[in-house]
């Protein structure tokens, strides 16, 4: 079996999706970039190297060994965790050989004796690389708008992967269950209520523990659905895929779920959704649009809160990654928000088109939000402060309660570096 060690190199300006967890762990389909590794490489994963500042909450999330010299010897494939989407050429490289990134020289996989993990870490291409395969395109991540550029080839791996019964756990159902026949096998449902609206014939999978509401509508005429454990889909709800539904997540009645949607374990959606990726444990459950979008963990974004994304010229949108920063292309003409983790909206914000909203943002102003918002932003039509941090944190552990989650140590000292270095 093929031994694998992912690293994050810390490479590119990837905040706010990397404040709180290493680029491997961001939910970039309908699974993050580690699970798909897991899956697509079908390998062992023997390691994990992540910047200091995230090794004790990566020790804490991970059973792997974390940024620990992997004993014994043997050669392992080293893979950058800035890849979503394992390249081509991965399954044919040899030892000693690597490939590497167009333009920058970066390194994306490199097949080499496992005890040269570190240097690729630091982002260094090991000195023991003996051939380089630089790829025909991008495939790193380097600015939180990549995203965009990924999500739709993501999804459909990931759509792929969930619905095969090979790879998936005992317990959960394979894809003849769950299709509709005399009613809907494998979803609960009202006895004798009509069943859910099924539309065109691409795959749809369901897990047994979730709930399918009589009246929702799941129009398959465009890519698959997946449903995954204990989710709920209301009535009148509209998923279009190719969508994904995570974990005990809830789409609200009356919601539109639109395609190249990836919801994350425990959200609970409302309102017209399109080509959005929630990371989890995060709350859209009122009306307002939301498209092209990645949305982190602990937010919630109030009642109407809507963003643009899409020029009124429809020209190719120029977004700046963190404060102080310079406006740089991003290649997208669709590209709406990135919001950071435990951001906050009031009712009625408005988000403009490319903005970035770095990580404990609170926003409620008359104003659009536009550009990139330094860190823990306390935004008001009265002028932008720092969020109290003593403030902050009592909201971020009210909210993590309400899912029965308490922040451990690590988690909270981490949020407290992050304030302590905002701008």
């Amino acid at each position: 079996m093929r031994r694998i060690i992912v690293f994050d190199d810390a490479g590119g300006r990837l905040a706010p999706l990397t404040d709180l967890r290493p680029s491997f762990d961001v939910r970039t389909g309908a699974l993050t970039t580690l699970e798909r590794v897991r899956r697509v490489l079908d390998g062992q994963v023997i390691g994990l190297w992540v910047p200091e500042s995230l090794r004790v909450l990566a020790r804490l999330t991970h059973a792997e060994p974390v940024n620990a010299t992997i004993g014994g010897s043997g050669v392992a494939l080293i893979y950058n965790g800035r890849c979503p989407v394992p390249p081509e050429g991965l399954g044919s490289l040899r030892e000693g050989e690597a490939l590497i990134e167009p333009g920058t020289g970066e390194l994306v996989a490199a097949c080499l004796d496992a005890g040269r993990a570190l240097d690729a870490a630091a982002g260094r291409v090991p000195a023991s690389v003996t051939a380089r395969r630089e790829l025909p395109a991008p495939s790193l991540l380097a600015r939180p708008w990549h995203l965009r550029r990924y999500r739709d080839a993501a999804i459909r791996i990931d759509l792929e992967l969930l619905a095969l019964p090979e790879r998936r756990t005992p317990d959960e159902p394979s894809p003849a269950q769950e299709l509709f026949e005399a009613g809907v096998a494998g979803v609960t449902l009202t006895p004798g209520a009509a069943e859910p609206l099924r539309l065109g014939g691409a795959a749809l999978t369901v897990h047994k523990a979730a709930r399918v509401y009589p009246g929702a509508i799941l129009d398959l005429e465009r890519g698959p659905i997946v449903i995954d454990e204990g989710a709920i889909v209301r009535p009148g709800a509209i998923l279009i895929g190719p969508v994904y539904i995570g974990p005990h997540s809830t789409i609200l009645e009356r919601a539109t779920i639109r395609q190249n949607t990836a919801i994350g374990p425990w959200c609970k959606v409302n309102g017209e959704v399109g080509g959005t990726i929630f990371q989890g444990y995060a709350n859209k459950a009122h009306d307002g649009y939301l498209g092209d979008s990645w949305v982190g963990e602990w937010v919630n974004l109030g009642a109407g809160t809507t963003n643009s994304n899409l020029l009124n010229t429809y020209e190719e949108i120029i977004a700046v990654a963190s404060p102080g920063m310079s406006n740089e292309r991003t290649g997208e003409t669709f590209l709406g928000a990135t919001i950071g983790d435990h951001v906050k909206t009031a009712i009625g914000t408005r988000l403009m088109t490319g903005c970035v909203l770095h990580t404990g943002g609170m926003f409620a102003t008359t104003a659009p939000v536009s550009g990139a918002t330094p860190p823990f932003a306390w935004s008001t039509d009265a002028g932008l402060r720092r969020y109290r941090l003593d403030k902050f944190l009592a909201v971020a552990r009210a909210m993590m309660h309400r899912r029965n989650i308490e922040p451990s140590a690590a988690y909270l000292e981490r949020l407290t570096a992050l304030h302590a270095s905002a701008i």
